[in-house]
């Protein structure tokens, strides 16, 4: 149907404030709703935080009786169960709303088409799509946890100007200028694990914690198929203050297991020998409701995670430098013919200090 120019602006705003929620309400979606009387924004809300109201009822409270017989945009389709709060649904027919422009359904089984369906029957005028792609990008790792019972994966690495993400020697402090990384720990703060191979956390050490914190504190997961993680490093002598989950296989020794659990590490064993397998951790992860996964490398474990075709998107740190032969950025990986290269979408760049940053969509 042809939107009028009111309807596509108001469901902008309801997208642009249903953002403000990144990283506060997951496992939940971010949702944003504005009411609007004779095409004007009378009021507004969105779900700014996991628990916490929805956005349809903080709109509702800021347009008070004013929202009786207005119109509401909604970027998600309102809930019709129980479940942290109350239907919105119900709440939307009881303030007297006379029609509810919905992005998109909800894909979550307890909800789809239902909160549709009880707005209708109370007589509630439903238009549905106005911007719902725009919708499902927005919460696209919502919609794949929800249809497809895995997390969102985010693969991160940062690259010189000729490929490489390390010196042949290893080195790789640092490669990325200080602005891009203080854009990594800003991305760090917003999901809900951070995944690197063994490799790499005996290399750099890491802490792998965003700073400064962010809305939220990932859990570290190192894939370490024999348990090798030192009990020194700074990941294991922190894992009593920020989750540590150590994923190992049937090749890892009992008293390693032992040892990194009496840290305060959580070890996760594989019933297989070998490298450890990514989807089923990606299984895993999902079944604790973890939404969005940051994939930081190095190369084996980015790889593995590309084989496995658990890659959503790509952040790309491309540095103005040139080091010759080195380290790539995806090993373990590989496919034959370029004609069947992965041809990203949605790609976009911008300058980050004298980096430059690409991000894209890997297509499904």
């Amino acid at each position: 149907m042809p939107w009028k120019d009111y309807e596509l602006a108001a469901m902008k705003r309801a997208l642009a404030l249903a953002a403000r929620g990144r990283g506060a309400v997951e496992p939940n979606p971010m949702v944003g709703a504005v009411i609007v009387r004779n095409a004007r924004i009378i009021a507004e809300g969105w779900h700014k935080r996991f628990g916490g109201p929805h956005a349809e009822i903080e709109a509702l409270r800021s347009g008070g009786r004013r929202a009786r017989g207005a119109e509401i945009f909604v970027t998600l389709e309102p809930c019709s169960h129980f479940g942290k709060t109350p239907p919105c649904a119900d709440a939307l027919i009881a303030a007297g709303i006379s029609r509810a422009v919905v992005a998109m359904k909800d894909p979550f089984r307890k909800v789809s088409g239902r909160g549709i369906a009880r707005l209708r029957k109370a007589g509630i005028t439903v238009d549905v799509g106005l911007l719902g792609q725009e919708a499902r990008d927005l919460n696209a790792s919502f919609v794949k946890l929800r249809t497809r019972n895995l997390p969102y994966v985010i693969a991160k690495f940062a690259m010189t100007a000729d490929g490489q993400i390390a010196a042949a020697s290893g080195d790789s402090h640092w490669v990325s200028c200080e602005a891009s990384r203080r854009l990594v720990h800003k991305l760090r703060g917003r999901v809900d694990a951070i995944v690197i191979g063994v490799s790499t956390a005996i290399a750099d050490d890491p802490l792998l914690a965003a700073r400064p914190k962010g809305a939220r504190v990932a859990a570290r997961i190192i894939l370490d198929s024999r348990a090798r993680l030192p009990l020194g490093s700074r990941l294991v002598r922190t894992a009593r203050e920020i989750a540590l989950l150590v994923v190992a296989t049937r090749s890892a020794a009992a008293s390693r297991i032992r040892a990194l659990e009496r840290a305060g590490a959580e070890v996760i064993v594989q019933p297989r020998r070998g490298r450890v397998d990514v989807k089923s951790l990606a299984g895993e992860l999902a079944r604790r409701e973890m939404t969005n996964v940051l994939v930081e490398g190095g190369a084996q474990t980015t790889g593995s995670f590309f084989a496995a075709k658990l890659v959503d998107e790509v952040w790309i740190f491309i540095a103005p430098k040139l080091i010759g032969a080195g380290v790539s950025p995806v090993s373990g990986f590989s496919i034959p013919r370029m004609r069947n290269a992965i041809s990203l979408k949605n790609v976009a760049h911008e300058k980050i200090g004298s980096d430059i940053l690409i991000r894209a969509k890997i297509p499904r």
